[in-house]
């Protein structure tokens, strides 16, 4: 019986560069594809490498890329930038919100038979009055991947990370999580450490929400609408 194919966009990132190797290394994935406006050098791919495809897409012409060609079951998004390093609001929406919906759509199959899941890591706080940019932006992308149509989405919304290794430290960043690390003796979904994180996310491509982390908070899809459910 094949395997799965799995189509990862934002992989190198810290989120995206751990999930692409729990997924190449997964068995239920017989073809990886990491496309992206960066993609992962040869030499940090541990396993996998043969069932790996890499491809520089522009996302600003992201119907020219080819994606929905793939056919790929489970697209996993990690995609965003951080508000602090975006060069202005409207950079940060453009990333964090128009590429990853524009992606996603662009990455949806023609033929209607075919049954494809979406797994999106968005935001704890996600809400769409939220007084922070960050997460209203958040809500408006799971709400407009919640509007393509796709068999099933799966929005997983972790709290801070703990154990991220970033090539560029962010200082606060740092004193977030060791705050939130704190504040996890009271509830458990404030903090989780980034390789459980991405644990959760391949079993979630694999299997569906019901094997999503009770960590997490999550949202699904059921004909068209949102429901949150905490596992």
């Amino acid at each position: 019986m094949p395997g799965l194919s799995a189509l990862l966009l934002g992989a190198t990132g810290a989120t995206g560069s751990l999930l692409l190797q729990e997924v190449l290394a997964s068995p239920v994935f017989d073809r990886v594809g990491e496309y992206g406006r960066r993609i992962t050098r040869p030499e940090k791919i541990k396993v996998g490498k043969g069932k790996l495809e890499q491809k520089v897409i522009d996302y600003e012409n992201i119907e020219k890329m080819g994606l929905k060609e793939g056919r790929w079951d489970v697209i996993f998004i990690t995609l965003g930038v951080s508000i602090m390093l975006a060069e202005s609001k409207e950079e940060f929406e453009r990333v964090d919100r128009e590429y990853v919906i524009n992606a996603a759509r662009a990455a949806k199959s023609d033929d209607a038979s075919h049954r494809q899941r979406i797994v999106y890591v968005s935001a704890m706080f996600a809400h769409p009055s939220s007084f922070l940019q960050y997460f209203r932006s958040k809500a408006a992308t799971e709400i407009g991947l919640a509007q393509l149509g796709y068999s099933d989405l799966i929005v997983v919304r972790p709290g801070m990370f703990g154990k991220v290794h970033r090539e560029v430290k962010r200082p606060m960043e740092v004193v977030l999580s060791a705050v939130f690390r704190v504040g996890s003796c009271v509830s458990d979904q404030l903090y989780v450490q980034l390789p459980h994180l991405v644990r959760c996310l391949r079993v979630v491509g694999e299997c569906g929400g019901q094997s999503l982390s009770p960590k997490l908070v999550w949202m699904r899809t059921e004909n068209g609408y949102i429901s949150e459910r905490a596992s």
